[in-house]
């Protein structure tokens, strides 16, 4: 197992993609940036600026870009995997071939594979069977962190020692790394709330005020915690920086994709209108029928995000889904998190 990381490949050339290859490069590590679209890596090497997905933002001049799978993997001692949760399997099968030996998975991407109804982490270890495994995430906007603004996330691993390099290798004073063992915990918040900031966009879309956008955050913090408790999570992971921190601000600023597109839908507009014009992906659209699934197997009562899956779906309108929402019974508050 490799415990000093100093060349580090980032497979994803979109916004957190870019603007994590950006903090490696500042910690000191060689960097390579994989862009499946070869004009993004073509501009990112010639330009020093991703235009398409972090516009304004200038890059090290030391960065390198390319949209070659196999020049981009050789000699990686770390790879973050930062495509969308979706493509994560058909990106590491494109790169199982050419996988350095004993280099890490570093998970980046937040979301449940629709269908399977796995987790990446599940996702990589089926495609890369023994490749030591990390997740990273928590409350992160790509360009607060390509700009190098203050930034706290969890870097969860089974292996406390994997844990403890990565943070070595892609720690600096901005951008802070916490340690954790948990990883299903790690994940299981970074892909729910996506699905939750949804909901509390459309609370804003509908302007239903601040009070229902409280409650929402709280009872959609319980979603979390029930279904990670089902899945062997941690409830301190759940209500640290990848799970309480991470819906905080998913959930309460425009500059997430997914609130910005929950307020669109209160709004009255149509899903299918609101994704045509926008090249970034929304996690929670994709992530909401997986998160219903794999709650609905693990007997968790997730009703917000139920109502967010009906609503992506077609399935409700915005008004049924509030409806359906404020019609259920009520109960103790200390029923939520059973």
């Amino acid at each position: 197992m490799i415990r000093t990381i100093e060349t580090i490949t980032v497979l994803g050339g979109g916004a957190w993609g870019t603007a994590l290859a950006q903090t490696c490069h500042r910690a000191g590590r060689t960097v390579t940036l994989w862009a499946r679209d070869p004009e993004v890596a073509r501009l990112v090497t010639e330009t020093r600026e991703n235009r398409d997905y972090l516009p304004n933002i200038p890059l090290d001049p030391g960065l390198q870009a390319t949209s070659d799978m196999i020049r981009a993997l050789n000699g990686a001692q770390a790879v973050l995997v930062v495509c969308p949760a979706q493509a994560v399997r058909s990106v590491l099968t494109a790169a199982r071939d050419h996988w350095p030996a004993e280099a890490a998975a570093v998970l980046c991407a937040k979301g449940i594979e629709q269908g399977t109804m796995a987790l990446m982490g599940e996702v990589t270890a089926a495609v890369l069977p023994g490749a030591p495994i990390a997740v990273l995430s928590g409350p992160t906007f790509a360009k607060e962190v390509a700009e190098g603004r203050p930034t706290a996330v969890t870097l969860a691993s089974a292996d406390p020692e994997l844990a403890e390099a990565l943070v070595t290798a892609l720690g600096t004073r901005s951008f802070r790394p916490y340690a954790s063992t948990d990883v299903i915990g790690a994940e299981v918040g970074g892909a729910v709330k996506n699905v939750l900031a949804i909901a509390c966009g459309v609370v804003e879309g509908l302007g239903l005020g601040d009070n229902a956008r409280a409650a929402l955050l709280t009872r959609g913090l319980a979603e979390i915690i029930r279904l990670g408790r089902a899945l062997g999570a941690r409830s301190e992971t759940l209500s640290g920086l990848s799970g309480l921190g991470d819906l905080i601000l998913t959930a309460t600023s425009m500059q997430s994709r997914n609130y910005s597109l929950g307020q669109s839908l209160g709004t009255g507009r149509r899903l299918e209108s609101i994704l045509a014009e926008r090249k970034s992906v929304a996690e929670g659209v994709f992530s909401a029928s997986a998160v219903v699934a794999l709650a609905k197997d693990k007997g968790v009562d997730m009703p917000i995000c139920q109502a967010v899956h009906a609503l992506v779906t077609d399935a409700m309108t915005v008004t049924e889904a509030v409806d359906s929402l404020l019609s259920r019974p009520l109960r103790p508050e200390s029923d939520a998190f059973e």
